[in-house]
């Protein structure tokens, strides 16, 4: 089978409307209240929880002219890390997309963010060739990895000291334009993407180290529908579509080939996250269906073999809901309402994955 090479329903540049986001854009913090980052305007805004269990906002954060893109990590300290894209000089004087990446860091629930500044592009001052996956090390560490001209995989990691190492270029070609990388359960940073012929997965051996490429895994798999997870044993599942209605997962850590265990509900990009449900540790999945509407789904943590069952829920959105938890485990989700505007819900102390009404900010 010939892999497709974009889920359809999934553009993978954003657009003013509705921004393409990855990683934990909904996060949040050491004192376990959360945050909201968006791209918008050309800078990211921010709403912020306060004690009350409300949010303000939004507050710009500054950007200088991003694209409609944003990708957010966060490591064991909490602080939050905000990657964008912004065009250069060049990419105005071509009148094409040349950009270079830019990063920021939010310390504090609420506090202001760290002034933006530039982490450069893999090609030099370069047109667009992907999205930017970002992950954060336990040692706080941030790994910014990128498809590059050559369609391999590059990436940029900071040092113990402060600044960043060169980019480093870590080989790989025809690679998915939207990456996804993940923090084991010890510490190391491995990321995942995907070919016209299968999967590939870049593992740490030691911390800091150059992820290695290990061989290619032949399987079919759509572009553009990958996510990660990190589950109990410290190992990642990866999440993604196979081209013929089927959720599929994958975990070679834990010796779990790519498995088909769920039917999928569109044909766009999923997310992943974990949270407590009724006592035990579950993993939570959250696609968009064919009519735009968010739809979640959840299964006892590397379990595949219960498989799991969809359930819709909120108004129409703009791309599948970002998942995550609070300080007790319980759900906490955030969506782009199909009008732009943000909508959060959070898990209630009732039996089951209920979710109280959702709220716009």
């Amino acid at each position: 089978m010939v892999n497709r090479p974009q889920a359809p329903a999934d553009p993978s540049r954003g657009t003013p409307r509705a921004p393409r986001m990855h990683g934990g854009w909904l996060a949040r913090g050491a004192e376990g209240r959360f945050s909201v980052y968006v791209p918008r305007d050309g800078e990211v805004v921010r709403w912020t929880e306060g004690a009350d269990g409300r949010f303000t906002g939004p507050e710009k954060l500054g950007g200088g002219g991003l694209l409609p893109f944003l990708a957010a990590a966060q490591g064991p300290d909490r602080y939050v890390h905000l990657v964008g894209l912004r065009p250069t000089d060049t990419g105005a004087e071509a009148g094409e997309d040349h950009v270079e990446l830019v990063h920021s860091v939010q310390f504090q629930t609420g506090r202001p963010n760290v002034e933006w500044k530039s982490v450069g592009n893999a090609n030099g001052k370069a047109e667009w060739y992907g999205n930017p996956a970002v992950a954060v090390d336990a040692k706080g560490r941030v790994h910014v990895f990128v498809r590059n001209r050559g369609g391999g995989v590059s990436a940029r990691v900071q040092k113990d000291a402060g600044g960043w190492h060169p980019w480093w270029d870590l080989k790989g070609g025809r690679t998915d334009q939207n990456p996804v990388a993940a923090v084991n359960g010890d510490g190391l940073v491995e990321l995942y993407t995907a070919t016209d012929r299968g999967l590939l997965r870049y593992v740490q051996k030691e911390p800091g180290a150059r992820p290695v490429l290990e061989p290619l895994l032949t399987t079919p798999v759509v572009q553009g529908t990958l996510a990660a997870v990190t589950g109990e044993s410290g190992h990642v599942t990866l999440f993604y579509a196979n081209g013929e209605g089927r959720i599929c997962a994958w975990s070679p850590g834990r010796g779990l080939e790519p498995t088909p265990f769920a039917d999928a509900v569109g044909a766009g990009p999923l997310n992943a996250g974990r949270c407590m449900i009724d006592g035990y540790d579950c993993t939570l999945l959250a696609q968009c269906d064919d009519q735009g509407g968010a739809a979640l789904a959840a299964y006892l943590t590397e379990r595949e073999d219960t498989g799991l069952h969809w359930t819709p829920s909120g108004p129409p959105v703009l791309g599948p809901p970002t998942l995550t938890a609070d300080a007790d485990g319980a759900a906490a989700v955030a969506a782009l309402a199909a009008d732009g505007g943000v909508v959060v819900t959070r898990q209630k102390a009732e039996p089951g994955l209920a979710l109280a009404a959702w709220t716009r900010l």
